[in-house]
């Protein structure tokens, strides 16, 4: 399988923006949803944002809405998330995933999927 990368993560201050970017050609041929997850020190991996490759239909955590926007190209061999008024406790290791099959309710849930990349840093200063 072709790996996923992620890249665009960084230092910033409190109020700033990143967008980060997943490539990883083709993942859509073996996969129903593609998903950014997040896991700062001490903490369990959470879900932040998920679309689905066909429809893209999106969510989000709570925490992250209206701030964030999840989106894939019209190739769909890229995915971003733009994050905007970032806040420290957005700091966390970033990665984005892709889940060969998950249903709408369970796009956050990071056990549904079975492809990562390495993670891109975000570190948000205040």
């Amino acid at each position: 399988q072709v790996p996923l990368v992620e890249s665009g993560g960084g230092s910033v201050q409190a109020g700033g923006s990143l967008r980060l970017s997943c490539t990883g050609s083709r993942y859509t041929y073996s996969s129903s949803a593609m998903g950014w997850f997040r896991q700062a020190p001490g903490k369990e991996r959470e879900g932040v944002a998920a679309i689905a490759i066909r429809d893209g239909n999106t969510e989000y955590r709570d925490s992250v809405k209206g701030r964030f926007t999840v989106s894939q190209d019209n190739a769909k061999t890229t995915l971003y998330l733009q994050m905007n008024s970032l806040k420290p406790e957005d700091t966390a290791m970033y990665y984005c995933a892709a889940a060969a099959f998950v249903s709408s309710s369970a796009r956050l849930d990071p056990r549904k999927y079975n492809r990562w990349g390495q993670g891109t840093q975000v570190t948000v200063s205040s």
